[in-house]
């Protein structure tokens, strides 16, 4: 893994004895006896963005990681880190401040490490859990392949599986969640200590390889219990008096089984917890019914935490019927979005809930925790003022909350409600957000599905002709690795550093390398490596109208990787042409398929910060009609085949199951507006990853792609059990044959091995070959032998599928 300065084990949160400890007397004093004293009124945090203003703890990652920098570093990065968070929160006033929020990678394999619920793979013979074994469970390592990651319900954020089964034996393995708790208060700060909750951890769980599929998860939780009772325990003895239970679960649509589940565990729970105060949190969406009745009824718990952005209907249950006596944690804050909080409209809500509840039962919170939107919105000095007005980063929504909960309790800041108005104001009437043609153009779509005029197998057989590809063709999914020097050029031309025709004598260089180095390897259709992209949405965004954009407005997509979404803030148009000069360029260096390279309009949309005055849909269909345009340019400057991704499809699916198949029409209606009028010649790519499809394949088959390549490798090729149930996929498809964000080297045999499995239940026809997603994240050093030993497998299954013909 090349952590070259540090020992084999590293305790995740040993750094709290040497250094918080070992501070200063005259610091300690000063931190814990000069916060400025701000009375607390009832508010609280449900959690908090972990990488820093400037992503401190990403640098500090990839640091270790690289051999570069000790554990020590990182340790001390990652307590700054948490200290300055906690502190900012105290000197807002917030009154329930979160703690062991902080991770180094993901709190559900925060979760796994407590439990000591690590993979036999792994070689960990118990004690505490140091930082070999847990990134080697993140990320693999040379020996072995990491764990699973999957989307956090639908969010952009990915959490580590938990691999699970009967003859795991859990253990009491990091003691973070007491150890950062003890951190905050030699700060002088009390904390609310935060722990993904049994049952939603073992629902969000899967079986572990050998394991039945049929296993029941739930049934380990008597297992686990016992932990979160050592660890309720611990925390009671430090102090704790509040202790946070994430139970996001408890959003989806679950059956008795599952409710009962809960119903156990927290009667088990009860004589443990008994003197501390406990807290529920929901988030994401509505509580059902039956899941509201069965949270109200739950023992030895003090509060309830509900997203009242998402979830407006949960209102209704609470004005139905709360339990007497119990905390209202109202999340009247987006913890998803960038929206300035409408604070007149958010305090008429919390009021009125006041009526039901009971005066001083009501704890003013975020939706969710602030993980998923920007970190601080003072850092944006390059942004439109107008625009900036509108908005509110993580630490903006403490002050949010901050100044609700002032106003329930009669403390109102009338300058700051004040200021709140004239930005709603602004925006409601600004005439940069709209665009009458652009509302006109996507109006004008209905009444039609926009289905293109042959079917697929028709389509392939003409582009088959014109392609002439061998079978089990070999691609990649888009970008190659983004160096320094790289990087340094876009820098320096976006500052002006550099001349245009620097940067585009820099860029076709690389687009060359990347060029020959596909025809080396004998790839079959080639990429042109995307050397001018930043990232995949916001490099569209930037050429569209009615986006937005921000220096600093990084959010954590999994471990330390970060993206910065736009702002959708009004109507979208293109103004011109996005991406032919690089795609035809590329084309012109090679006498093989090059892909032009498109990101898809559901994928724009659910990795942006979108408006929130418009539905969802009617935005989309704005942007697919932008990105139609680009690909009829495309399609006319000689690319014949044409990858539009869409990645994040599946990401916006609803929670509920009656709200998914809305959703899922007007998604894929959106991406075949795309390539309707494309002819048969020219071939259709979609790319998707790191998501459960297997229950939406037939809403991925109504795409109409002629081509998918789809994650599989990482996933344990839970894809391909779709196909084994008897699932008829007609188009190409690729499954992915090994998995780019881990940086071990598959080989030829194991590779060969997988499109063996694909082969017992895809026809030979329709197969393609392909890693899981793009390479942009990996270094030269791994891809070249990964991607030649990937052609080499496929050119071994030829041969032998041409023997045994």
């Amino acid at each position: 893994m090349g952590q070259a300065s540090t020992s084999s084990f590293v305790p995740l949160c040993s750094f709290i004895s040497v250094r918080t400890l070992s501070s200063s007397n005259n610091r300690l004093s000063f931190l814990r006896f000069n916060l400025p004293f701000r009375p607390s009124m009832a508010s609280h945090i449900v959690g908090y963005p972990r990488m820093g203003p400037k992503r401190e703890l990403k640098f500090a990652l990839e640091s270790f990681w690289d051999g570069k920098s000790s554990a020590e570093d990182l340790q001390k990065v990652a307590a700054d880190l948490r200290t300055s968070i906690w502190k900012q929160m105290a000197d807002a006033g917030i009154k329930h401040i979160p703690s062991n929020t902080f991770s180094y990678y993901d709190q559900v394999l925060d979760t796994t490490a407590m439990l000591g619920a690590v993979p036999e793979r792994y070689g960990w013979n118990g004690g505490e859990i140091g930082f070999d074994t847990y990134f080697s469970m993140a990320r693999g390592n040379s020996s072995v392949p990491a764990m699973e990651m999957t989307k956090w319900f639908d969010t952009n954020y990915h959490y580590i599986v938990p691999e699970l089964g009967p003859n795991v034996n859990f253990s009491y393995a990091s003691h973070k969640a007491v150890n950062e708790f003890k951190e905050a208060k030699a700060l002088g700060i009390e904390t609310v200590p935060v722990i993904v909750g049994p049952v939603s951890y073992l629902l969000l769980s899967k079986p572990a390889k050998g394991v039945e599929k049929s296993f029941s998860l739930l049934s380990l939780i008597d297992k686990i219990l016992p932990i979160y009772k050592e660890v309720v325990t611990e925390l009671k003895e430090a102090g704790a008096t509040w202790i946070q239970f994430d139970e996001p679960t408890l959003v989806l649509d679950l059956d008795s089984h599952h409710l009962q589940a809960f119903t156990h565990a927290y009667s088990e729970l009860e004589s443990t917890v008994s003197g501390l105060k406990v807290l529920i949190e929901t988030y994401f969406s509505d509580v059902p019914a039956e899941a509201y009745k069965t949270l109200t009824s739950l023992k030895g718990v003090a509060g309830f935490g509900f997203d009242l952005v998402r979830g407006t209907k949960t209102l209704d249950l609470v004005n139905a019927g709360f339990p007497s006596g119990k905390y209202l944690f109202a999340g009247v804050v987006d913890g998803r979005n960038i929206w300035a909080n409408d604070l007149v409209v958010s305090l008429n809500t919390l009021k009125s809930l006041e009526d039901k509840v009971g005066k001083g039962n009501i704890v003013v919170s975020t939706s969710c925790s602030l993980l998923h939107t920007a970190v601080d919105l003072t850092n944006e000095t390059k942004l439109d003022k107008e625009i900036k007005s509108w908005l509110a980063f993580a630490a903006q929504k403490v002050q949010e909350v901050n100044a609700l909960a002032k106003a329930l309790s009669g403390e109102r800041d009338e300058a700051f409600f004040f200021s709140n108005a004239a930005a709603h104001s602004s925006r409601k009437f600004s005439p940069r957000v709209t665009n009458e043609n652009v509302q006109k153009a996507a109006a004008s779509l209905k009444g039609s599905d926009h289905r293109r005029a042959t079917n697929v197998s028709a389509r392939l057989d003409s582009q088959q002709r014109k392609l002439g590809l061998p079978v089990l063709p070999t691609t990649t999914i888009g970008s190659f690795p983004q160096t320094m020097d790289l990087r340094r050029v876009r820098r320096e031309f976006k500052a002006k550093k550099i001349s245009e025709d620097d940067y585009v004598k820099s860029i076709k260089e690389e687009i060359n390398k990347v060029v020959k180095l596909q025809e080396e390897l004998d790839i079959d259709v080639l990429v042109h490596g995307e050397p001018e992209r930043n990232d995949m949405v916001e490099y569209f965004g930037e050429q569209l109208s009615g986006f937005a954009f921000t220096v600093n407005g990084w959010v954590q997509s999994y471990g330390s990787r970060c993206v910065k979404p736009p702002i959708i803030y009004g109507d979208v148009s293109r103004p011109k042409a996005m991406t032919v000069f690089w795609s035809s360029m590329a084309q012109s260096m090679t006498k093989r398929p090059m892909k032009g390279m498109l990101t898809g309009p559901v994928t724009i949309l659910n990795w942006s910060f979108v408006r929130n005055d418009q539905p969802r849909s009617e935005t989309c269909y704005q942007i697919a009609l932008a990105i139609k345009d680009e690909v009829e340019d495309l399609e006319r400057a000689g690319i014949t085949v044409i990858q539009i991704d869409e990645a994040a499809l599946r990401e916006g699916l609803p929670l509920r199951k009656s709200e998914q198949a809305s959703y899922l029409e007007w998604a894929v209606h959106s991406f075949r507006i795309t390539n309707c009028s494309v002819e048969d010649t020219t071939q259709i790519h979609t790319h998707m990853c790191y998501s459960n499809f297997n229950d939406i394949i037939h809403s991925i088959i109504n795409m109409d792609a002629d081509v998918i390549t789809i994650e599989n490798s990482r996933s344990d090729e839970k894809l391909l059990s779709v196909f084994r149930e008897g699932v008829k996929y007609g188009a190409g498809i690729g499954p992915g044959v090994y998995d780019i964000h881990s940086p071990r080297i598959p080989s030829t045999e194991e590779i060969a091995d997988r499109i063996n499995k694909m082969l017992a239940v895809l026809e030979t026809n329709i197969l393609w070959v392909n890693p899981d997603c793009g390479l942009k994240t990996r270094k030269y050093t791994e891809v070249k032998p990964a991607l030649s030993n990937m052609v080499a497998a496929a050119k071994l299954l030829r041969t032998q599928l041409a023997r045994a013909k």
